[in-house]
């Protein structure tokens, strides 16, 4: 990747990672909810499932998607699907739920493969590698692309976890923390209808 190629990436890759999106949300809720702690593998599955979702498409699957768009577009809609659905969760339970409904926070393998059915996941990793990993080298352009992200994802997971905790003093009731979780809730919605009008 040439000098100016990476010059031009970092600011892309820190909008990407720091902008508020699903990942953010949740994970910011989650440290309101359940404390930077608990919430660490969610960071980390964020921080590392991000990146490696980066490498692959971008040395395996770019081609695939830009052969056959109906697999990325079906993607999209599921993981849209999804993602309304995690809002909601959020907005009327008070955080992200097991299975049998005790809240609980995501854990980093939940946290990594969400990155699959992530819609704006998918738009940075298609759109990025598309740009930045060079057919020529794909795979040392795909791995320096993928190390941008993760270096500026676990920053910018982590920096959100620790603002979710510091709310918490803010909701320490549990009138606030249902506020909170509605709001949470509401940028993740907002996020899948933004996503889907670009």
């Amino acid at each position: 990747m040439s000098p100016d190629a990476f010059i031009t990436l970092v600011p892309l890759a820190t909008v990407a990672a720091w902008t508020p999106g699903p990942n953010n949300a949740l994970v910011a809720s989650s440290g309101a909810t359940f404390g930077l702690r608990r919430t660490w593998p969610h960071v980390l599955g964020i921080g590392l499932g991000f990146p490696l979702m980066i490498f692959l498409v971008g040395f395996f699957f770019g081609g695939l998607f830009q052969t056959y768009p109906i697999l990325r577009e079906g993607l999209r809609w599921i993981g849209a699907a999804i993602l309304l659905w995690l809002a909601w969760k959020i907005a009327t339970s008070g955080g992200t739920s097991s299975a049998g409904g005790t809240p609980r926070p995501f854990t980093f393998w939940e946290a990594a493969a969400f990155q699959w059915i992530n819609p704006k996941g998918w738009a940075f990793a298609v759109a990025l590698t598309s740009q930045f990993v060079s057919p020529d080298a794909p795979l040392l352009s795909a791995l320096a692309v993928s190390s941008v992200f993760l270096i500026v994802g676990l920053g910018s997971a982590t920096t959100w976890a620790v603002l979710g905790q510091a709310i918490t003093r803010w909701v320490n009731t549990e009138h606030r923390l249902r506020w909170f979780n509605m709001a949470m809730g509401a940028i993740i919605a907002g996020c899948v209808v933004l996503l889907f009008l670009d």
